[in-house]
């Protein structure tokens, strides 16, 4: 039993570890769009292999848990819960790439004909990674249902951006369509780390209810 007990408290170590990682990614890619470093953006891109190898460590590790020690009720919620925020994690330092090679690209304008102010979408989609982690860390349930709540209001700024770059666009503000793309994406990249979070949020009530939500919808 003492030895099940350490395999837990070693998952939770690790997926903590990936979090904490993983939120310095975002913060980093957050202020590599900011400011439009490249260098920066090029640092992040080579290092994103750190996350994906925590990634397959914490897989094994879980799926090693469960066939030796076939654990039940919240045991098994918390290994399953794990295995999923542990794919979000991932998958959130995918979105960070993207990101970082999207600012690569708008980086070689050296003047540009249009921009979007993205600091208020990545504060919130920051926020809520660092909320939903903190959820987890404290088995907060109040927390992981404000991060649901939060969803909507990145969904929203995601089509102001979509509504004023195609504005732009169509105003002849720019002919560089390459340019505004990237641009658009990094809206959409940007979403999608949100979501992720979001998905965080939803298995830490999972895991402390026992109840499956899904996209933000609480009973």
């Amino acid at each position: 039993m003492k030895h099940f007990q350490r395999e837990l408290d070693k998952i939770k170590k690790m997926i903590l570890s990936l979090g904490a990682l993983v939120e310095q990614r975002v913060h980093r890619v957050k202020i590599a769009v900011e400011e439009r470093d490249a260098d920066l953006a090029r640092e992040i891109i080579d290092l994103d292999y750190e996350i994906d190898d925590m990634e397959v460590d914490i897989d094994e590790e879980c799926l090693k848990t469960i066939a030796l020690h076939q654990p039940v009720a919240a045991d098994l919620r918390f290994v399953v819960a794990v295995i999923k925020i542990n794919n979000d994690l991932e998958r959130i330092g995918d979105q960070v790439v993207n990101i970082a090679q999207r600012v690569v690209r708008i980086a070689k304008r050296a003047v540009a004909p249009f921009d979007f102010d993205y600091s208020v979408m990545a504060d919130r989609a920051e926020a809520m990674l660092r909320m939903s982690l903190d959820s987890l860390v404290g088995q907060d349930l109040d927390l992981a249902v404000k991060v649901l709540l939060m969803d909507d209001e990145v969904d929203q700024i995601k089509v102001e951006a979509y509504d004023r770059i195609k504005q732009a666009m169509a105003d002849g503000v720019t002919n560089d369509v390459g340019y505004m793309i990237n641009l658009l994406l990094i809206s959409r990249h940007l979403e999608r780390v949100a979501d992720h979070a979001t998905n965080i949020a939803e298995e830490v009530v999972y895991m402390i209810e026992g109840e499956i939500v899904r996209h933000g919808k609480l009973d």
